[in-house]
């Protein structure tokens, strides 16, 4: 059955992405199933779907002007709002004071006030309002906006970029990241979008770049992020669950080696450290090499960790490392100069679509098979990466909306938190993914399942249903909001939101054969 977006019934849903399609271009996944008696012959189903694509389109608003040329289409997109960068207006500020839903008509109408424009006015004449304007309640505007976002992925996946601009213009009419949970994610996709239109035409957007974060952009990411990990239990269950995963495999180890991919501010590894200084047997040495985007960002992270080691007296080094894991070109900048034979190696891998930390997939699965871990431990969200332009897009919808629905039940009287969560690293991640994402537009083949590549280059997964599912439980529990879920496949943990799973954990060793490899070589060594 087609998943319903969280904010919308089943059946709006089924309608809305009927009427978005003229053509199937949308993976047959989303389709409503059609079987049994009921069961519809293709060609009358693309003429159903032919007529009430024109029936729809018949009955959209007409768009509020008309551009002439890529420089003034370039001009009236700096200046008319539809970019989430650009600052708060007025009608942005008293949307944003609707924070209760009974403040919601009073907020609407200080918008009609600042915006008493005739494009507003012809907007509500076309939606046949009369008199004083009613606001709309949330699920029809919500429909409305994924009507819009759905019917322009689709003209920007058939190259229609005119279309695509007109129906822009609409969705920043109806859309705000101060709004209700429909009208964020509609601002953010609409950003997206827009971007995405605007490479179209000059080939100028590149995705969130290393250094450029680094230098403009650090301590946004990193407020934003800590406030993530006080917001959602997603962050936590990402730390808790590998920990768990690495405090089993690291049992009886002298000599321990903890690599992560990409360490940003380190939040993972207090608790760790914490649980491995509890131990009857402590470590004698404890390392941790990490990769990131800023070598004075990662020095900072050291310093932190180096200071919450030794209050636990434990002994701790740190190995900053600028830079991706597919960009390292041996294991010997990974192991460090300082390595030991019988030391235990630990990798850690977070997932995310705010930048590329991987560089070149095929680079990183052969180096961390070089490194013969012990153990690794993968976080995953559930999204694709690949495909068509379109399949991604409406995945991704689905996937945001799910998001930003958990955010508004978590955040409470938090709005800046929120805010600032969905704009630095929410807001980024859907940029990346529409505006840049898919190998068409990248030129890389990128992984779609990590697992499968573990299991080719000589890995089995270690399941994480004893202790690391209930801690991840007990987690969940401590939340006061209901909405979460966390299922159990494959020994893999998958934590979700209303049944839509957002992340995977998963933990994976080598192999017998690499096991005895390791051996062989360990006593090589000494």
């Amino acid at each position: 059955a087609t998943p319903a977006i969280s904010f919308l019934p089943a059946p709006e849903w089924r309608q809305a992405v009927a009427l978005a399609r003229p053509r199937p271009l949308i993976p047959s996944a989303w389709a409503p199933p059609a079987t049994g008696r009921h069961q519809v012959p293709a060609n009358r189903q693309a003429q159903t779907a032919a007529r009430l694509c024109s029936h729809a389109r018949a009955r959209a608003p007409a768009p509020c002007h008309a551009l002439p040329s890529h420089r003034s289409y370039e001009l009236s997109l700096s200046l008319s709002g539809v970019l989430s960068r650009a600052p708060a207006t007025d009608a942005m500020k008293a949307k944003r004071a609707a924070s209760m839903p009974d403040d919601e008509e009073k907020a609407r109408g200080k918008r009609l006030q600042l915006h008493g424009s005739a494009s507003e006015q012809g907007l509500a004449a076309a939606a046949g309002e009369e008199g004083e304007r009613v606001a709309e309640a949330p699920e029809t505007r919500g429909l409305r906006l994924l009507r819009l976002l759905l019917r322009c992925a689709e003209a920007v996946a058939m190259d229609q970029l005119p279309e695509a601009r007109d129906m822009l213009q609409e969705v920043a009419e109806l859309a705000s990241p101060f709004g209700s949970s429909p009208e964020r994610v509609a601002a953010y996709f609409g950003d997206a979008l827009c971007a995405r239109v605007l490479s179209s035409y000059l080939g100028a957007y590149s995705p969130l770049a290393l250094r450029p974060l680094a230098a403009a952009q650090s301590r946004r990411i990193s407020s934003a992020f800590q406030a993530y990990n006080a917001l959602s239990p997603l962050v936590k269950f990402s730390h808790f669950t590998a920990n768990k995963a690495i405090l089993q495999a690291l049992d009886g180890e002298d000599h321990v080696h903890v690599i992560d991919l990409d360490i940003m501010q380190g939040l993972q590894w207090p608790g760790l450290f914490h649980m491995l200084a509890s131990r009857p047997r402590r470590p004698l040495s404890l390392r941790v090499t990490g990769l990131g985007a800023s070598l004075d960002v990662l020095e900072a992270t050291g310093r932190r960790l180096a200071d919450f080691a030794a209050s636990l007296g434990l002994p701790f080094e740190f190995q900053p490392i600028e830079g991706k894991i597919g960009h390292v070109a041996d294991t010997t900048a990974l192991l460090g100069p300082r390595h030991r034979h019988r030391e235990a190696t630990v990798v850690h891998w977070m997932h995310h679509c705010l930048y590329d930390v991987t560089g070149s997939d095929v680079g990183t699965v052969r180096l961390l098979k070089s490194l013969r871990p012990k153990l690794i431990t993968i976080v995953e969200q559930d999204l694709g990466h690949s495909g068509d332009f379109l399949g991604r897009f409406v995945e991704a919808l689905h996937y945001y909306s799910a998001l930003f629905d958990a955010l508004r039940d978590g955040a409470g009287a938090a709005e800046e938190e929120r805010h600032a969560v969905e704009r630095q690293l929410l807001g980024a991640e859907i940029r990346n993914i529409v505006a840049v994402g898919g190998p068409k537009r990248t030129g890389e083949v990128r992984v779609e399942r990590w697992g499968d590549e573990l299991r080719r280059a000589g890995f089995r997964p270690v399941s994480l249903a004893g202790s690391p599912a209930a801690q991840a439980r007990l987690l969940i529990g401590m939340y006061p909001w209901k909405g979460y879920t966390l299922a159990e496949e494959d020994g893999c943990l998958k934590l979700g939101w209303k049944d839509l799973s957002l992340l995977t954990a998963s933990s994976w060793e080598p192999t017998e054969d690499e096991h005895a490899a390791v051996a062989e070589q360990k006593r090589h060594d000494s």
